[in-house]
């Protein structure tokens, strides 16, 4: 299996909650990111949060 490179543009506020939620487990910024891709649950609770941004935004 091959390797790729995922980047983000992030604005300030969010990077630093990343960093202190990081920071609590003792991970880095990219550990802690990497591991919530990979929990079992990351597909219902993305799948959550898309829906409810269409429902704030009104996208039908």
């Amino acid at each position: 299996m091959g390797t790729s490179v995922l980047s983000l543009r992030m604005d300030h506020e969010l990077l630093e909650r990343l960093r202190d939620h990081a920071a609590k487990r003792g991970m880095s910024v990219q550990d802690y990111v990497v591991r919530t891709l990979v929990r079992s649950d990351f597909d219902e609770r993305f799948q959550a949060a898309v829906e409810e941004t269409e429902r704030f935004y009104g996208v039908p």
